[in-house]
């Protein structure tokens, strides 16, 4: 919360939390449900807070596998929120960057058998319209926590451009502070997408100096 509170006051327009992985599955039994628990607990918490501060919540990932407790409490919270625009907060359950290429390309097969989509038509941004939320921009700033140093299958596509920030603070002590930090960091970077770098001095470190260039889908 402390950290959605402080995203909020700095102006960030998406946060996107990766709560629990598809490979998160494989842990023991009794801890699974002990997280599937508290995810629930503190959705139903802190939702009219969060709606307060007009804060939109979105689930991404597959639904399926999540207990009803905690799906009901997703959508409530979805509805709740449903109009919201300050800030829009995304929450990773049974989410996987893998799994969700896997599923994006498994509609774009389903829609080209179909007849409702032309293969040869198929770029980016077409594929980019099937993952689970086509209107999530690219990650700017991908922030890892406890001074872990990888990306952990966390919004693969989505992250092609984004730039990395580790911060030592494990994730129940992160909090508004550190997430200044972190943009602090994010604002000497230079961003050049690919292409040659500005040669001008004076341009602002703090934003991208250019949109990375979109190619065709010809050979």
């Amino acid at each position: 919360m402390r950290v959605v509170e402080g995203a909020v006051e700095i102006g960030v327009r998406h946060l996107t939390v990766f709560g629990f992985s598809t490979e998160n599955w494989c842990r023991p039994t009794a801890e699974v449900g002990f997280l599937m628990t508290l995810m629930g607990r503190a959705l139903r918490k802190h939702r009219r807070r969060l709606h307060a501060h007009s804060v939109r919540i979105r689930h991404l990932g597959r639904r399926t596998r999540l207990p009803p407790a905690l799906l009901g409490e997703i959508e409530a919270a979805e509805r709740l929120t449903a109009d919201n625009d300050r800030l829009t907060l995304s929450l990773c359950l049974d989410y996987g960057g893998r799994t969700e290429l896997v599923d994006a390309a498994r509609r774009i097969a389903e829609a080209a058998a179909m007849g409702t989509l032309d293969p040869a038509t198929l770029d980016a941004r077409t594929f980019a319209r099937h993952l689970y939320a086509p209107d999530l921009p690219d990650v700017d700033l991908f922030l890892r926590t406890s001074g872990e140093q990888r990306i952990s299958n966390f919004l693969l596509w989505q992250s092609a451009y984004a730039e990395l920030v580790f911060v030592d603070a494990p994730w129940p002590d992160f909090d508004g502070r550190h997430l200044r930090q972190a943009i602090e960091i994010y604002a000497t970077r230079n961003r050049t997408f690919g292409t040659v770098e500005d040669p001008s001095r004076d341009a602002p470190r703090s934003a991208p100096r250019r949109k990375p260039c979109t190619p065709t889908n010809e050979p």
